[in-house]
């Protein structure tokens, strides 16, 4: 690969990289040929981005963007490295979780694609341990959608107590109206 070839690499990169505020470093090394067209696709399925890249390629377009930010990133830059970008900070995970139920092909648990890192809005997760908390990730709106929902609970509440006060006042009004 030449220079002007991987400074190529480093401008698409960087671009990615300010484009999606989530992105998963991943290991792909022992896939299959089938294995990684069947992941590829399930990605673009998905609207995940799946890129390969070499390691100091993706170092050097995080480095030239902002070093601090993704320091906790460059020692899972090693082995054979795919990338996969998303708006959706779960999806990856989903896609990983579920390819690898797939293709467990009688082992107890198939280990590949392996989550090295990842990265959701500036929080870095490393390891493949983290795996099942990313798959568990609420959405932004999702997040949204429950305050929403707990800020209109309790007035709800009131409103429903208010009218049933309502209603209750006007039940006495008519008893007391016929009374008379």
């Amino acid at each position: 690969m030449t220079k002007q070839e991987k400074n190529e690499v480093i401008e698409v990169l960087k671009e990615k990289f300010s484009q999606y505020n989530n992105f998963y470093v991943t290991n792909t090394e022992s896939l299959t040929v089938e294995q990684i067209v069947n992941l590829r696709r399930t990605c673009f399925n998905k609207k995940v981005e799946m890129k390969v890249a070499k390691n100091t390629l993706i170092r050097k377009a995080l480095e030239s963007l902002d070093e601090k930010r993704y320091a906790g990133l460059f020692e899972s830059l090693n082995g054979v490295t795919a990338l996969m970008f998303s708006e959706n900070p779960k999806e990856p995970a989903l896609i990983i979780s579920d390819f690898r139920a797939a293709n467990t092909k009688g082992k107890v648990v198939a280990v590949k694609p392996e989550l090295k890192a990842a990265f959701i809005d500036g929080d870095v997760f490393m390891g493949d341990n983290q795996l099942t908390t990313l798959t568990t990730l609420k959405s932004k709106n999702d997040l949204i959608g429950e305050i929403i929902g707990l800020l209109q609970s309790p007035a709800k509440n009131v409103i429903s107590g208010l009218n049933a006060g309502n209603k209750l006042a006007g039940l006495i009004k008519a008893l007391e109206d016929r009374a008379q």
